[in-house]
């Protein structure tokens, strides 16, 4: 059986952002301009607005625009080489907003938690934890999958263990709810098959190749307060870093 190129096809939100990057870079759009309007954009681009609106939060997480409110989506200017930053699975999950992005909650509530979950939140295994699972799609093809585990305690009052997608990022809800201020990220990648919960959520097969991110979460304290993975399917993704040496 033959396979398109298609198929191989990074999601039509991350060809958006690649397309205004080079624009970027070869100065269709220079720092301090202005983009055109999302209404522009879907129709340049043939797409929903809600991939273009993420596509949009993608640059700005990355540092490339700014977003002002009524306004519209500017260029930033260029950041000296040793304050380059590009944007970690781990953290854009923390801040993307679901209904933005037409988000289906496929899980939510109080689980047990995997013994690799429990150990790294430092908690007795099976502890109850609140799991929640959001599958992420790109003009109707389910690309992403986002589970998140977060202690009961820390958990208790928010939304997190809701099956309504969330209107805030994680980070700002559980700021705002709980008083929390998530601090830094420790961040696995692994490269595997996919587990039977994604071969279902992404349509895989079973030995399709997956991106797994997996983000220790931590407060200021130095304390665990939230595990995420991340499952990309390998066809659909590609991670790129920038850094000065």
């Amino acid at each position: 059986m033959s396979i398109s190129d298609d198929e191989y096809a990074p999601p039509k939100y991350a060809q958006i952002v690649q397309a205004i990057r080079r624009k970027i870079a070869d100065g269709t759009y220079p720092p301090g301009s202005q983009l055109p309007s999302e209404t522009q954009l879907v129709r340049e681009f043939a797409v929903s607005r809600p991939t273009v609106v993420r596509a949009l939060q993608v640059l700005q997480l990355r540092g490339v625009i700014d977003r002002e409110h009524g306004k519209g989506s500017f260029v930033k200017p260029a950041p000296p080489a040793a304050e380059e930053d590009s944007s970690r699975p781990g953290r854009a999950v923390l801040d993307r907003v679901e209904t933005r992005e037409g988000a289906t909650i496929l899980e939510a509530g109080s689980r047990p938690a995997p013994a690799n979950v429990a150990a790294l939140l430092s908690l007795p295994e099976g502890a109850p934890v609140v799991t929640r699972r959001v599958l992420f799609a790109d003009a109707g093809k389910p690309c992403e999958l986002v589970t998140f585990w977060c202690p009961i305690e820390l958990a208790e009052g928010t939304d997190l263990g809701g099956g309504e997608p969330l209107t805030v990022g994680v980070r700002q809800h559980m700021q705002r709810i709980k008083g929390v201020k998530l601090d830094h990220v420790i961040e696995r990648l692994a490269a595997r098959h996919p587990l039977p919960e994604e071969i279902k959520a992404l349509g895989l097969a079973k030995t399709a190749a997956v991106l797994a991110v997996l983000s220790r979460i931590f407060d200021g304290s130095g304390r665990p307060v939230l595990i995420i993975e991340v499952a990309l399917p390998g066809t659909l993704h590609e991670l790129e870093d920038a850094y000065s040496l």
